[in-house]
């Protein structure tokens, strides 16, 4: 028996396109062989650029997928299985009350959670759900697996990235007109790591890390120029 249920997630960008795009590849995480051509698109907002780049605010959009079978919970694997019980497992001794989901993709098994709680499971700043992901991926490499584990919930990570890579551009702008070195807030090293792989082909900054746990920040340095 077959029934169709719906997939909703919610993304930003820089413009409505790269919040689509950013949606889009969500979706497709979450909805195995999804048909673009099947996804419908709320616009919440357009975004504003701002005055000199004050004020930002990025595009908001909601993508919803009809997906047959009523479940993206495939656990085709151990580790799919494995990961899946074990959020659920951390989701409930913190007090979220979670269903968390599975899909695998190129060696990733992303673990997708709805619920009631979604903010308490994800934290300040991401900080819990990034957590508990670290956690998914150690237990993973203890057993000898070898794929990575996603911790997701309600489209946080398509989000937080977006946002990470728009702040990550607009301080490197100004390290570079400044010619003066910019600190970003403290972030998990998930975070980081996203900050330093938007500006590391940028030719006018470099990037560091400076601090100590759990307050490590990002910190963008102008580029001198040689000779």
């Amino acid at each position: 028996m077959s029934n169709a249920a719906a997939v909703t997630v919610e993304a930003t960008g820089e413009t409505v396109g790269e919040a689509k795009w950013a949606a889009l590849r969500e979706l497709e995480l979450l909805v195995p062989g999804l048909d673009r051509d099947t996804v419908e698109f709320q616009v919440i907002s357009e975004g504003e650029r701002g005055l000199l780049g004050v004020g930002f605010t990025p595009a908001h959009v909601i993508a919803s997928a009809s997906v047959q079978g009523g479940t993206t919970d495939t656990d085709s694997s151990v580790a799919a299985q494995t990961s899946r019980e074990f959020v659920q497992r951390v989701a409930a001794a913190i007090g979220a009350s979670v269903t968390a989901a599975t899909t695998e993709r190129d060696g990733v098994v992303t673990v997708t959670c709805t619920g009631a709680d979604l903010g308490l499971f994800i934290g300040k700043h991401g900080q819990t759900i990034d957590a508990i992901q670290y956690l998914a991926n150690a237990m993973a490499r203890s057993q000898g697996d070898q794929q990575a584990v996603v911790v997701d919930a309600a489209g946080y990570r398509a989000r937080r990235t977006a946002a990470l890579e728009t702040i990550a551009k607009r301080t490197a702008q100004r390290a570079a007109a400044t010619g003066r070195r910019v600190e970003l807030d403290p972030m998990t090293p998930v975070e980081r790591k996203i900050v330093h792989e938007a500006l590391k082909d940028d030719p006018g900054v470099e990037t560091s890390s400076e601090g100590s746990e759990p307050n490590r920040y990002v910190v963008v340095l102008p580029r001198l120029a040689s000779g």
